[in-house]
Formats: C-alpha cells, sequence, structure tokens
C-alpha cells in the first residue's frame, strides 16, 4: 500500500470522526468535561508555578553578579499556625552587624544594606503619585549589589549617611510619574511631609516583572532618623567573583555568627539566600502542589477514559447499520478501526486542546494579578496533549475493537 493511499484513507478517517463528533454535540461535550479538567487542572497549576519560578528568577537576574541576601526571615516557608514567632523572635539584623561584617568579611567585594517602606505616596508641586510608592533606605553599596546603575546624576555617598542627608536617588517610573516637564535633578521629592532632594535617577533598563512600584532610595541614617531604629535591615554581599562565591558566603556566615554570638552547633538565626538555595526552596514547597494536580488530574482523565469508552460503546450500537453499509462498499475491518480509533483520539484532543487554554489563562492569572511576566509551559502542553492521545488510544481500542468487528450482513438488518 502506498503512502498516499495510506494518507488517504487517514484522512477520511479523520473526517469521518469530525462528523460523527459534530453529529453528536450535547454528547460530545460532556463527554469532553472529564478530559477538560484533567487537563486543566495540571496546566493552571504548572503555569502558575513557572510564572512565580520566572519571577523569583527574574529577581535574582536583577541582582549584580555573585550576590547573596542575608535576612531575618526566610523568603518561603511552609508550616502549621505560628510558624513565624521563631522568626520573629530573632534579633533583627541591624547597621552596626553591617558595618563590623563590612570591616571584617576580607572575600566579600560589597556589603549593602536595605530597608523598606511601602505603600507611601510621593508628590513633587502639583504632581502627586499612587499610594504604591517604595522608600527603601540604603548604603552606597547598594547600587551594585542589586544593578541599579545610575542614568544621571549621582549615587548615594558615605557622606550622605554620616549627616543624615535629605537626599535621594528615584527610579525612571517616579522621573516620569513626577518630573513629566523638567529635569529630576536638584528638584524635591516630598514624602510624609519630608522634602528629599534628588541627586540621581536610576538608568532606565526595562522591567521584566511589569511596572512594578516606584520607589525612592535615601541614605540609611536618614531613613532610621526618620522612622526609627527598630527594624531589620536586609543585607546584600557580593563576592569577588563566582571562583570565591561559596568560599565569601562561608565567611560572612561565620562571621555574623560570631557577631550575633550563635553558640556553636546551634542553627543560624539569620538566613542566608542565593539563587540556588531559594529555588530550591521553592521546588520543595511547590513539589506537594504539583503531585497534588497530578492526582487530580489522573482521577479526572481515567473518569473521562471510561466515559469515553462508554459514549463510544454507545455509538458502536447506534451506527451498527452505518458500519454494514460502510462494510458492504468496501471498507475493510481495519479502516473501520481506525475510524473509531481516531473519533476517540480526536474527541480527547479537543478537549485536551481546551483544558490546555483555559490552564494556561487561569494559572496566568497569578501573573496578571502580581504584575509578573505572563508563563507557558510549553513542555507540559506538550505531555498534556500525548496524555490525551494516550487516553483516546487506551479506552477507545475496546470500542474501536467491537465496531471492527460487525458482521456486516447482519449490520444491514440493523434497525
Amino acid at each position: 500500500m502506498s503512502r498516499s493511499t495510506v494518507w488517504s484513507r487517514l484522512s477520511e478517517s479523520f473526517l469521518m470522526a469530525l462528523a460523527a463528533i459534530r453529529s453528536n454535540k450535547l454528547r460530545s461535550i460532556l463527554t469532553l468535561l472529564g478530559i477538560v479538567v484533567g487537563v486543566f487542572s495540571i496546566i493552571a497549576v504548572t503555569t502558575a508555578m513557572q510564572v512565580m519560578q520566572d519571577s523569583i528568577e527574574s529577581r535574582l537576574n536583577s541582582l549584580g553578579s555573585n550576590v547573596f541576601e542575608i535576612t531575618k526571615f526566610p523568603a518561603f516557608h511552609a508550616g502549621g499556625p505560628g510558624w513565624w514567632v521563631k522568626y520573629w523572635n530573632r534579633k533583627d539584623l541591624t547597621y552596626e552587624d553591617v558595618t563590623r561584617l563590612k570591616n571584617d568579611a576580607t572575600l566579600a567585594g560589597s556589603v549593602g544594606a536595605m530597608i523598606d517602606k511601602g505603600g507611601l505616596t510621593a508628590s513633587h508641586g502639583q504632581q502627586i503619585t499612587n499610594p504604591n510608592v517604595d522608600l527603601l533606605g540604603v548604603t552606597p553599596d547598594i547600587f551594585e549589589a542589586q544593578n541599579k546603575p545610575i542614568g544621571e546624576g549621582r549615587t548615594l555617598t558615605q557622606s550622605d549617611l554620616d549627616v543624615d542627608r535629605l537626599a535621594c536617588v528615584i527610579d525612571p517610573n517616579m522621573a516620569k510619574a513626577l518630573f513629566p516637564h523638567s529635569d529630576p535633578l536638584g528638584g524635591d521629592v516630598e514624602i510624609d511631609g519630608i522634602g528629599y532632594r534628588v541627586v540621581g535617577v536610576i538608568k532606565d533598563q526595562g522591567n521584566v516583572l511589569g511596572e512594578g512600584n516606584p520607589y525612592l532610595m535615601i541614605p540609611l541614617t536618614t531613613f532610621f532618623a526618620r522612622y526609627g531604629h527598630r527594624r531589620s535591615l536586609d543585607i546584600y554581599v557580593q563576592a569577588r567573583d563566582q571562583k570565591e562565591f561559596n568560599a565569601t558566603e562561608e565567611q560572612v556566615e561565620g562571621i555574623l555568627r560570631t557577631i550575633r554570638q550563635v553558640p556553636p552547633g546551634s542553627p543560624n538565626d539569620f538566613e542566608v539566600i542565593s539563587n540556588a538555595s531559594l529555588i530550591d526552596q521553592f521546588n520543595h514547597i511547590t513539589r506537594y502542589v504539583r503531585l497534588g494536580a497530578i492526582v487530580v488530574s489522573a482521577i479526572a482523565l481515567l473518569a473521562a477514559g471510561v466515559g469515553i469508552m462508554n459514549i463510544m460503546l454507545v455509538g458502536v450500537t447506534e451506527r451498527t447499520r452505518e458500519i454494514g453499509v460502510r462494510k458492504s462498499i468496501g471498507a475493510t475491518k481495519r479502516n473501520i478501526l481506525m475510524q473509531f480509533l481516531l473519533e476517540a483520539v480526536v474527541l480527547c484532543e479537543v478537549g485536551g486542546v481546551v483544558g490546555v487554554l483555559l490552564g494556561i489563562l487561569g494559572g496566568n492569572l497569578a501573573a496578571l494579578a502580581f504584575h509578573m511576566k505572563a508563563a507557558f509551559p510549553l513542555e507540559w502542553a506538550i505531555i498534556g496533549l500525548v496524555v490525551c492521545s494516550m487516553v483516546g488510544v487506551t479506552f477507545g481500542v475496546y470500542p474501536a475493537y467491537k465496531a471492527a468487528s460487525v458482521d456486516p450482513i447482519e449490520s444491514l438488518r440493523y434497525e
């Protein structure tokens, strides 16, 4: 049999399968629901997980090279009620800790610190922002550690910290919002009744997570003078190069344990967060979510497969005379088998495509809600469609075999 003949027969069987599905729309839709639910659940979860993971990786990529972060609280935690008490009772990371660490960490290229206060409103003259401004108290090294090059003006300096200067560096979003028709350098931005003189504007590098909140960076000591010292800092340490990254991390961890008087053998009372550790924590926490989605999908697809087999068997009975007519004009047992098997596969694939589309849409609601970049889990979408084909073949082969085994003479007598 030539290739063109095989392709012609497959095309004919495929078109007949589509015609059979269209002729029983309500039945087909009800049969598809199980497939749609099964594929939707796994695609929605994997899409949402990919959105979150992409945002984490983007956040890490926004840091300077070879940077790790030290915080009071972990980036992620899965625990019961009251889990936060353990971390809340830890001592705050202080400016004194940062100063001593910077002096003692000989392997570190730079040591910066940051603290933030969000949900503020900034103004300049008649221009006022929404109440979504982040006010960041920082030390000078933070610009390098967080990969925030200056586009105009200068960064904050140690002299700004020494005298609690009311100086600030603003991001491009705030510059556009408050200074739409003028040069922001030398202008004043007012927050909570305090005016800060703009000495620099961050270079516009685009934002992989969407627009993001506008922010204002002021000297850390100025922040303390305005909002108090009873806050824990986030510390950013940059190793000189990738080869010294692990050694720098170990040295900083040891120095901080000494500064904070952590007893030998006791766990750290701070968190060391790097690219690898953050991704590992995220994958560990979401592993059970993915597993749950797979279990739900498997149950839904199993139920859908049984439903497809049942509907196909009913269809074989209803179309007995049609099968007899086809056999009487030359259709072989293989042709009938292929027709009904393709009908089951096409039915599953239609449900699979709908489930994938709804799953991607549902999973990306997280991206929309948090202004993150949308994700498309191509690998899982392909897996979902392949599984749908397997379900169609597995649960369609018996009805197809039964249809192919119908006696043509008896089927022509069937009413």
